[in-house]
């Protein structure tokens, strides 16, 4: 944590006045506030602080804990990373490349589903598949990348107020001092309870959820291709696997709604590994008999966004500008499409004006109403317990082999939801897909 408080905290001294009452506040003024230090808000600052404007970056936390997301880039999301210039960092950091993918499902023979494993190179040229690598560790990189940069980057920051506006400013709270800064903008970017996102009064939309979803990150698995992914249902569970390098796998879980309890006390964690033991899969016996290496959380799968995911002085990334049904983990994916378009804006906007967020937010919105879609599919198809849903797996799968059109909605959460024809995501796709 060395380099990430240091620095920081001699600008902060040079940027101190003592006002009336005795209160410290500070009184500097920056180009960019960000609020919230996690990937998106760290990827800004460092991109626009090498751009040459002076980012004032705030992080609540001293240190990054696993909150059991984001640790699985998408093949298109890489390209993101590349094009932001944080691909080789990412890499030397320890980021993990997977290179298969495959299916499982009761309706189908182990042999099957990995006889011809799905090659993770194809989807974007350049990139060998998705790219792992632990969220905590994958902050505090972008954290420190944003430091070496030039931004003026806190942590355990309390954000006590946020104006907004014509004059935007945020008041904030660090080492039992109070501070205020402005700049012409304010970043939200610090999850999905933005207070950003709420002081500028911008609807967030939620759908009603579909199912649990838990999340476990596992060690001393021995037997499991480190690079490959998997997926698939058997009785009343779904699962998702993303070796990590080593012996470490994150792995997830969905489950009915009706199952809020399944896997809660002390025993969860083991009650959780011992539902990944199928028949249908007899390689997760490796992840059955690993050692939970983090917490197990439980979460609704339902998808989020915003109409706008701006207002006069500020604009909002990551997950506070809405959110994708993780069951297609793009989480990361998009906020790194969120950064090098608002970056862009930014860069592009002269001195002294507004910038002008209207086609962010166009893009953003049929981004995230594609990535929905699919989504929906996904969890239709693979988050489904019933007799009904194992005959309308096993009728997919049949089908697929010979249509591979029919999985194009799987190309969109691998390649991105730009890379497969508008067509994919209407109504009669999804009458074709589900129902034949």
């Amino acid at each position: 944590e060395t380099l990430a408080i240091a620095r920081p905290c001699f600008q902060h001294r040079k940027n101190k006045e003592i006002r009336e009452e005795g209160r410290t506040i500070m009184a500097g003024k920056y180009d960019l506030i960000i609020v919230g230090g996690g990937i998106g808000g760290s990827a800004l600052a460092a991109t626009m602080a090498k751009a040459g404007r002076s980012v004032l970056l705030l992080e609540k936390s001293t240190v990054y804990e696993d909150h059991v997301r984001g640790e699985w880039i998408a093949p298109w999301g890489v390209a993101e990373t590349k094009r932001l210039g944080f691909y080789d960092t990412l890499v030397k950091a320890g980021g993990h490349h997977l290179a298969q993918h495959v299916s499982y499902d009761e309706t189908r023979a182990p042999e099957e589903a990995e006889a011809a494993p799905l090659p993770l190179e194809m989807f974007v040229p350049g990139v060998p598949g998705p790219l792992c690598i632990g969220h905590p560790h994958h902050c505090q990189t972008l954290f420190d990348e944003a430091v070496r940069a030039g931004a003026t980057a806190l942590r355990g920051v309390t954000v006590t107020d946020v104006k907004l506006g014509a004059s935007p400013s945020v008041t904030y709270e660090v080492d039992g001092e109070a501070h205020t800064a402005s700049a012409p903008l304010v970043v939200g970017a610090e999850g999905r309870q933005s207070l950003v996102r709420k002081e500028a009064g911008i609807p967030l939309h939620q759908d009603k959820p579909h199912h649990w979803f838990a999340g476990l990150l596992v060690e001393g698995v021995d037997g499991w291709e480190d690079t490959r992914q998997a997926i698939g249902t058997e009785g009343n569970f779904g699962f998702l696997a993303f070796p990590q390098g080593g012996d470490r796998v994150r792995v997830y879980g969905g489950y009915a709604l009706d199952e809020k309890g399944r896997f809660a006390g002390e025993d969860g964690a083991r009650k959780f590994l011992d539902a990944f033991r199928m028949r249908s899969a007899p390689a997760n016996e490796a992840l059955a008999a690993g050692k939970p290496a983090g917490p197990l959380f439980s979460y609704f799968n339902n998808d989020s966004w915003t109409d706008e995911p701006f207002a006069e002085g500020c604009v909002l990334i990551g997950d506070a500008a809405g959110w994708n049904d993780p069951i297609n983990g793009l989480g990361l994916s998009i906020t790194y499409r969120d950064v090098p378009v608002v970056s862009d804006i930014l860069k592009a906007t002269a001195g002294g004006a507004a910038p002008d967020f209207s086609s962010y937010a166009e893009e953003r919105t049929e981004r995230m109403r594609r990535l929905r879609f699919a989504g929906q599919l996904q969890a239709a198809l693979d988050m489904e317990f019933s007799e009904d849903a194992r005959a309308r797996r096993r009728s997919y799968h049949e089908r697929r082999a010979a249509d591979p059109a029919l999985g194009l909605h799987g190309f969109a959460i691998m390649g991105g939801p730009e890379s497969v024809p508008a067509e994919i995501f209407t109504e009669a796709h999804r009458e074709k897909v589900l129902n034949g």
